[in-house]
């Protein structure tokens, strides 16, 4: 079975099970953004963490197989997406890249911020003018070397 398969097969049992994001990570024992990450391809389970959502959403062993495998990271087209929702935080990154980087240097001097050493938590926040949505990144400060 595909990654793109199992993918597929597991938001169709989701779906039809009204299981949400959430409950599939503490059966998984994984936080939230990790374990939707990893039900999208974006990231690998092991085999016991693969087992626990195929035993959440009754799926069959070779999705199991399919979540235990190296993913393609970063798999959106390259093209600007059309999706709103991620549309906006390309638009975010086109409008304050260069303030977030200017930003992130002179606080910690020339460096990135690692996705790899990376956690990421989405709120919702009660707000009497409508709700509003609270994105942390926290990301390892890496310096470029010199040499």
């Amino acid at each position: 079975m595909s990654r793109q398969e199992a993918t597929e097969k597991i938001l169709h049992a989701k779906s039809t099970r009204n299981i949400s994001f959430e409950e599939i990570a503490r059966a998984v024992g994984r936080n939230i953004v990790w374990t939707t990450a990893a039900l999208l391809g974006q990231a690998a389970m092991n085999k016991e963490e693969a087992e626990k959502v195929t035993a959440c959403l009754g799926l069959p062993a070779s999705v199991a197989e399919a979540l235990q495998t190296i993913p393609t990271k970063g798999s959106l087209d390259t093209t600007v997406p059309v999706d709103p929702l991620i549309y906006r935080f390309h638009e975010i990154t086109q409008v304050y890249g260069t303030t977030i980087k200017a930003i992130i240097h002179e606080m910690f001097g020339d460096g990135i911020m690692s996705a790899i050493d990376f956690t990421m938590e989405i709120e919702r926040v009660p707000d009497p003018h409508g709700d509003r949505v609270k994105v942390t990144y926290n990301g390892k400060f890496l310096p470029y070397k010199k040499w």
